[in-house]
C-alpha cells in the first residue's frame, strides 16, 4: 500500500505523526511532495519494506535512528542525515549539509553532490554492520573526525562549473580517527590530514570492495562511472587506536 502526501506548509511534527499513523494502517511506500525543511522524516522508522521518495529539501536529521527503510531525496538535504542510523539506505540526488552520518552504525548514505563539515564523525562498525557514506563531490573540514569504524568514500566526479579549483577536502581529515577506512579519489596534501591518520596503498581486497561500492553508487545516483579509476585513490587509516590517550595520563 502506498501514500502520496503534499507537505506544503505542513508542520514537521504533524507530518511525522501522519506518516506513523499511515504505517499503522499498513502503508509501506510514501511519496512526499513539496518538502521544505521538515525535520526528522523517517526518524526511528523500522523495516526494510518501507520506502520514501522525497521531492524537495528535507530538514535536519533525515533518517535518524532509522532501521531498514530506503529514502530517496530528489533535491538537496540539510544537516544530520543518517544520524545514528542502524540499517537501510538514503540516496540524495543533490548536495547535503554538515554532520552527516553522526555515530552511524550501519546502512548506506549516498550523496550525488558535495557534503559539508564533520561528515562521518563518530561512525562505528560492529561485525557485519559496516556503515558506508559515499559522496560524488567534495567535503568540508573534519571529514571522518573521531571515526571508529565504517567506510567513507569521496569521489569528486560531480559537476564543478563554478569552483573548479576548490580542493576535494577541507582541513583536518581523519582528526581523532581510530577505526574504519577513508578512500579519497584525488590528491590530498599531508598538511590537511589529522596526525592520527596515514596514507597506505590499496590492497586487492580494497579494490574489489571499492569497485562494488562505486558501481552501486553510480547506479543509484545515475553518475558516470567511467570517471572513476582505482589508480586515483588514496586510502587513509588510523595509525593509533588511542589518539588522545595521553590526555588522560597522570
Amino acid at each position: 500500500m502506498s501514500a502520496t502526501i503534499d507537505t506544503t506548509g505542513v508542520y514537521y511534527r504533524d507530518l511525522n505523526q501522519q506518516i506513523r499513523d499511515m504505517i499503522k494502517e499498513g502503508k509501506k511506500k510514501f511519496t512526499l511532495n513539496n518538502v521544505n525543511g521538515q525535520r526528522y522524516i523517517g526518524t526511528g522508522i523500522k523495516g526494510e519494506d518501507k520506502e520514501f521518495v522525497l521531492h524537495g529539501v528535507p530538514g535536519n536529521d533525515l533518517g535518524a535512528f532509522m532501521q531498514g527503510p530506503t529514502i530517496q531525496v530528489f533535491g538537496n538535504a540539510q544537516d544530520g542525515v543518517a544520524n545514528t542510523m542502524s540499517a537501510g539506505k538514503i540516496v540524495v540526488h543533490g548536495h547535503a549539509g554538515d554532520v552527516l552520518g553522526y555515530a552511524m552504525r550501519g546502512g548506506k548514505l549516498f550523496v550525488k553532490g558535495d557534503i559539508g563539515y564533520r561528515v562521518g564523525i563518530h561512525m562505528k562498525a560492529y561485525k557485519e554492520h559496516v556503515p558506508t557514506i559515499v559522496s560524488g563531490g567534495r567535503a568540508g573540514d573534519f571529514f571522518g573526525e573521531y571515526m571508529a569504524g565504517g567506510i567513507l568514500v569521496l569521489l569528486d566526479i560531480a559537476d564543478k562549473k563554478n569552483d573548479k579549483n576548490m580542493p576535494i577536502t577541507g582541513n583536518y581529515v581523519g582528526t581523532g580517527m581510530h577505526g574504519g577506512e577513508i578512500y579519497i579519489r584525488g590528491k590530498v596534501e599531508d598538511y590537511k590530514l589529522g596526525k592520527e591518520v596515514g596514507k597506505v596503498p590499496l590492497t586487492d581486497e580494497d579494490k574489489n570492495k571499492l569497485t562494488a561500492i562505486c558501481d552501486e553508487f553510480c547506479k543509484d545516483v545515475k553518475a558516470d562511472s567511467s570517471k572513476i579509476s582505482l589508480d586515483d585513490f588514496i586510502k587513509l587509516i588510523p595509525v593509533t587506536l588511542r589518539p588522545y590517550g595521553n590526555l588522560y595520563a597522570y
